[in-house]
């Protein structure tokens, strides 16, 4: 991090430079370190710029011109979403930064470092990555300028920009850069994109089609079965006697050959120009380009802005088990960079003592980002891998008291999950594996993971572990012994899963499973917890304003909330993420999950700010914060009867609010996180608690 480093280390100049937008923490959780000790292990020098000061570029001189490229990165979130809330208003803290300190980085930080670093170096290479590069990758709609804003490749002026799980391109870039290959020239990577002049193609024999031809806005081509058997084909050729000989294709040719011709096929989606103000083209791009997902079947895609064009290879092929190994059991040092002395950095202090075990995950869930950037294949570690890794914190952090506060990942319990065919995989265009129903080809076995629960129990010196990650409950009711073993040996009182609402409605337009699901899952969560004697509580997320939601959704969740007895501590008000498919149903009014045409089905969507606001007060129905605008709304449709002081009522007649102004009140900036209400009440004086959760 500083020349003085490089010089104790003999080095003259770094060969990649990584630029980040978070505190620097060597833990494979943060992707600076990720990236820094992968890259080590492949014998180049990594030096790393830790949240620069971007007012000038003298920042970026500070090691030097790299030998290969400067990587830049916002950091573990994207600047947007880390600075401010779902409503854009600025956060107070940011949990990657020494003592939560706020405004280190830069709004759109991808695109200043990369400037900064470019004015800095003008002739070095410039290399973008990690999830806020991902997700604006083409051009997408951007929440806090409420606009459709271009590819971050054009306004960064990037060389290259690299999505997904980055490990392999990095590698590949790395090294044949070294062996002085032009970045220019570089253009066959998956899970890279780049610019290139309007109509360039990697070679003659590659073909373009028009997203439009694939997709007429409100049909999608029937996928072709490549498994099929094919009638018997003639040969151009008669024989002498005018006959036409039979020729049998073989299967594996057929196959072959409609692979080679998807690897040699480009589709363009609709350019930035026409997609900025029609709504229409803009939800069929968002439904074209979520069907060109699967990295067994992926087309690139190109998408023009002005005059030139931003391509996009085919998204990395998943690591195997091995690789995640390799790239898991680097020599991290498990801490804050000494530079930082004893600072309290939040995001370290929540992840220390958690060890990843996937990545990916196959909801689909609209809202979520995880799909756009790890993929639907689940990639997971080697239990032999995740046991040194406990070894390692026990051994290696002095703080270990012997919890261990989390194995998981995106999701807890999709750990070694996967499709039972890999061809079947490999051709499937399903945007989720679990709705509107479990795949029948999902192998959803749960035996890997309980023997690992088992095996990291039985570590000396390791005396709980508990799962912090979100749990997919429709999953785990397949397996009640793994409920068993979660509830009896795993839980600390509380377990949080999310199933994000109640009503068919907001559901269908999340992907998200009916509150049935839900209910099944409680109880074999309860039965087993009164067999091992404990008295535990489930901890529902739920989203408030999410496409697809009426005020009458939302008032029967709050009815539903009340009837359960539950009191959300935090609201999560739905936040536009880049590219999500749920952002194309906000911008748009239309659902591309389905087919999009100008008169194709309208999404109810909560805009306005009032309304926004009613939602989030319906969820925190017990707060008399939102009391006067929960009255008012009830008054305005007739349900007056839900007004009242008696513990039947959802709100009290009296403006409680005013009695109470002087309790804290809650910053609502994450998820939903509701405690039942059997608690002891809190005294007037106290503040609620603010739960943080994983990016």
């Amino acid at each position: 991090m500083s020349r003085a480093e490089m010089e104790a280390l003999g080095w003259d100049a770094c060969d990649i430079i990584v630029v980040t937008g978070d505190a620097y923490i060597d833990h494979p959780s943060f992707g600076m370190a990720l990236i820094g000790r992968m890259l080590e292990a492949q014998g180049f020098r990594v030096g790393i710029i830790s949240q620069p000061d971007w007012q000038s570029a003298e920042p970026f001189r500070i090691l030097g011109k790299p030998r290969l490229f400067f990587g830049i990165t916002a950091g573990n979130m994207d600047s947007m979403i880390n600075r401010y809330t779902a409503d854009r208003k600025p956060r107070s803290d940011d949990a990657y930064t020494a003592h939560g300190a706020p405004a280190k980085r830069p709004d759109r930080a991808v695109t200043v470092y990369a400037q900064r670093a470019r004015e800095a170096y003008p002739d070095a290479n410039i290399v973008i990555g990690s999830i806020e590069a991902s997700l604006r990758r083409i051009a997408h709609y951007d929440h806090w300028s409420e606009k459709v804003r271009r590819s971050v490749l054009p306004d960064s002026k990037a060389d290259l920009l690299i999505f997904g799980n980055a490990e392999r391109a990095l590698v590949d870039l790395a090294h044949r850069l070294a062996a002085g290959e032009a970045i220019e020239e570089i253009r066959d990577l998956r899970g890279t994109a780049f610019m290139v002049k309007r109509g360039w193609k990697p070679g003659d024999d590659w073909i373009e089609i028009d997203s439009l031809n694939l997709d007429k806005p409100g049909r999608i081509d029937p996928i072709p079965d490549p498994y099929a058997m094919e009638p018997q084909q003639s040969a151009t050729a008669p024989n002498a006697d005018g006959s036409a000989p039979v020729q049998i294709i073989p299967a594996a040719a057929r196959v072959a050959a409609r692979k080679a011709q998807r690897g040699k096929t480009v589709i363009r989606l609709q350019s930035y120009e026409a997609i900025k103000d029609d709504r229409v083209l803009y939800a069929h791009n968002s439904r074209v380009f979520h069907l060109e997902s699967n990295p067994g079947n992926a087309r690139a895609m190109v998408q023009a802005h002005g005059e030139r064009d931003v391509w996009l290879n085919p998204p990395p092929v998943p690591l195997t088990t091995e690789e995640m190994d390799f790239v898991f059991d680097a020599p991290y040092a498990r801490a804050p960079h000494p530079v930082y002395g004893k600072a309290h950095i939040p995001a370290w202090e929540m992840i220390r003592f958690s060890v990843n075990i996937m990545r990916g995950c196959f909801g689909g869930c609209t809202f979520c980002s995880i799909t756009e950037h790890e993929g639907r294949i689940i990639q997971s570690r080697s239990h032999e891998s995740i046991l040194k890794e406990i070894e390692e914190i026990r051994d290696k952090i002095p703080e270990f008291k012997g919890h261990i506060s989390d194995l998981g990942g995106p999701t807890a319990n999709m750990y070694r999950m996967a499709c039972k065919s890999k061809e079947i995989e490999s051709s499937c265009r399903r945007l989720s594996c679990v709705y509107p129903g479990i795949c029948e080809n999902l192998n959803t076995d749960h035996s890997s993971l309980i023997s690992l629960y088992r095996k990291a129990r039985a570590i000396p010196g390791v005396k709980k572990i508990t799962i912090g990650s979100g749990l997919r409950y429709d999953l785990a009711v397949r397996s009640p012994e793994y409920v068993k073993e979660l509830v009896t040996h795993h839980v600390s009182g509380l377990l949080k899963i999310a199933p994000e609402h109640t009503e068919e409605g907001p559901l269908s337009k999340m992907m998200k499973p009916g509150i049935g699901s839900y209910n099944r899952f409680k109880q074999l969560f309860d039965k087993y917890s009164k067999e091992a004697g404990k008295k535990q509580h489930l901890v529902p997320y739920f989203i408030a304003a999410h496409p697809g939601t009426t005020d009458e959704d939302m008032l029967n969740l709050a009815l539903w909330l009340k009837a359960n007895d539950f009191r959300p501590d935090q609201v999560q008000t739905f936040t536009p993420t880049p590219l999500a498919m749920a952002t194309a149903m906000y911008h748009t009014r239309k659902n591309p999950l389905r087919k999009v045409s100008a008169d194709s089905e309208e999404v109810e969507t909560p805009r306005s700010a009032k309304q926004r606001k009613l939602h989030k007060a319906l969820l925190r129905y017990h707060d008399p914060e939102g009391h006067d605008l929960i009255r008012e709304y009830l008054h305005e449709i007739g349900r007056s009867e839900l007004i009242g002081n008696s513990p039947q009522h959802l709100v009290p007649r009296a403006p409680a609010a005013r009695l109470q102004r002087n309790q804290g009140k809650v910053a609502g900036n994450d998820y939903v996180h509701a405690i039942p209400n059997r608690r002891p009440a809190r005294s007037p004086a106290a503040k609620p608690s603010r739960t943080r959760h994983k990016a």
